[in-house]
């Protein structure tokens, strides 16, 4: 019974990537201003809206689109009345534990078949915003008083 229990083990561990064991489909982004207050808009790589508040909040983003090797990007967008507006990318890269995690445990199978489905091979960067907003220009209104 113990050699079944160790065999069965080492095939979850085989048949598993190793991001995807320790990593999440989905990541929170916090997302900040200077000033507080602005209205931000988050679009993903296909022009979508996927978020939208009021600085500060926290969301929750998928990190891929569940395609082979479909990692997820983003465009947020922050406006605030007499600020320009600002945009800022989300972008996602490959971390440490698909890299290093899969070549001690998880071999080619989580290289190359497990976690390329899965978010978890991937980090959101930034994982905080906080663009500082530039003031608009205001037209002066020029009167003659006579």
């Amino acid at each position: 019974m113990k050699k079944w229990s160790i065999l069965a083990a080492a095939s979850v561990v085989a048949l598993s990537g190793c991001a995807t064991i320790v990593g999440e489909k989905t990541q929170f982004v916090q997302v900040n201003s200077d000033p507080t207050g602005a209205h931000f808009v988050i679009k993903d790589d296909t022009g979508q809206l996927v978020a939208q508040g009021t600085t500060p909040q926290g969301v929750k983003l998928e990190k891929s689109d569940g395609s082979y090797f479909g990692k997820k990007e983003y465009q947020v967008t922050f406006s605030k009345d007499n600020y320009q507006p600002v945009t800022l990318p989300i972008k996602a890269s490959v971390n440490g534990w698909y890299i290093g995690g899969n070549f001690i445990f998880g071999g080619v199978i989580g290289w190359l078949v497990v976690d390329p489905f899965n978010g978890g091979m991937y980090t959101l960067r930034p994982k905080e915003t906080r663009p500082i907003m530039t003031p608009s220009k205001t037209k002066e209104v020029v009167t003659n008083s006579l």
